[in-house]
């Protein structure tokens, strides 16, 4: 099992959810100015390429139809986004005042749970569903919606064949009047699913770096994500953020990871990375609220919210991912994480 694959997903769960915790500190505390401290929305683009790379990973040399594949990929995404999706949108409904960012809109909430773009009541400038961090799976199922239509092509035709397609959509998005359809298909960010195919392909190849290098390419990721976020805008994110993405996952590929010792907890969070990310939102809310009714104003010191904040949102999709994931066999818990 490529146990890096874990530590990523992990390290970009919490990277989101330390994102969104610093947004959140003006809304617990507006006497704290956080704005020097916002990173981590980084963490999405290396989900992107993550994704890529183990869906080329778990379909490379095997026979699998579109609808096998569809029907794993909504296994695996639905039902947990669905719940939260209605229980957010119910929420929304009986006791809006809870949330900031939702509000109970029929078409918006049909739209949410078709993964499809869509302006949301709140802030109709952006295009995020019910559940807002799933604009993400609007991406990763339209990705998905691709790869499976080529999957009955031959394997060595099907890079070409998803470039030409992504490529075909960017440009048509572009010379189309605009619409929330078009304005969301046209973002580049997409291109990052096929950077992490294309270092899936590479991995079967057996065309990784040599060990220094990997070292080096996943340190000099890590850094240039960084000082790319506070030096580039969201919307150069798709080569000033994914570059270092890709670099960071192809360095991590690179590295033998069975000689070095297994990070229990980090891998297990790994294991748990999709349910912190879908419901960490649903943490953060709690914690805002806890603040505001706390008379001594614990919540309200920065440092601690946002430690809370890391801890409760990965205990909370530890619980829920116990819940909702059923056991795997030995065998299967052997193969890459999908």
């Amino acid at each position: 099992m490529l146990v890096q694959l874990q530590y990523l997903r992990a390290i970009a769960a919490l990277m989101v959810v330390y994102f969104h915790a610093v947004l959140q500190l003006a809304k617990v505390n507006p006497a704290v100015d956080a704005t020097a401290f916002v990173y981590g929305e980084t963490g999405v683009d290396i989900f992107f390429v993550l994704s890529g790379f183990v869906m080329w990973l778990t379909t490379s040399g095997r026979t699998m139809s579109p609808i096998d594949f569809a029907r794993r990929r909504i296994k695996r995404i639905v039902p947990l986004y669905w719940l939260a999706t209605l229980f957010s949108a119910t929420v929304a409904l009986v006791a809006p005042s809870l949330l900031k960012s939702t509000v109970f809109d029929l078409p918006h909430l049909i739209a949410s749970l078709f993964f499809l773009p869509w302006a949301n009541p709140a802030d109709p400038s952006t295009i995020t569903p019910v559940v807002v961090p799933g604009w993400t799976l609007n991406y990763e199922m339209f990705f998905y919606f691709v790869f499976a239509l080529l999957l009955p092509l031959q394997e060595v035709r099907r890079i070409p064949a998803m470039f030409a397609v992504f490529a075909v959509i960017l440009i048509t998005c572009q010379l189309l009047p605009e619409t929330t359809m078009t304005r969301f298909y046209r973002e580049p960010i997409m291109l990052e699913f096929l950077a992490g195919v294309v270092l899936g392909w590479l991995y079967g190849q057996k065309v990784l770096l040599p060990n220094r290098w990997a070292w080096a390419a996943l340190a000099m990721g890590f850094a240039f994500l960084v000082i790319n976020e506070a030096l580039m805008p969201p919307e150069s994110r798709f080569y000033a953020w994914g570059i270092p993405a890709i670099f960071i996952v192809y360095g991590a590929i690179s590295i033998d990871f069975s000689r070095l010792p297994v990070i229990g907890w980090l891998n297990y969070l790994g294991d748990c990375s999709y349910s912190i990310y879908i419901t960490h939102a649903f943490t953060l809310a709690f914690l805002r609220v806890a603040a505001d009714r706390l008379p001594i104003g614990i919540l309200q010191q920065p440092v601690l919210f946002v430690i809370v904040s890391l801890a409760l949102s990965s205990i909370g999709g530890a619980i829920i991912h116990e819940i909702t994931t059923p056991r795997r066999k030995a065998a299967v818990a052997s193969r890459p994480p999908a």
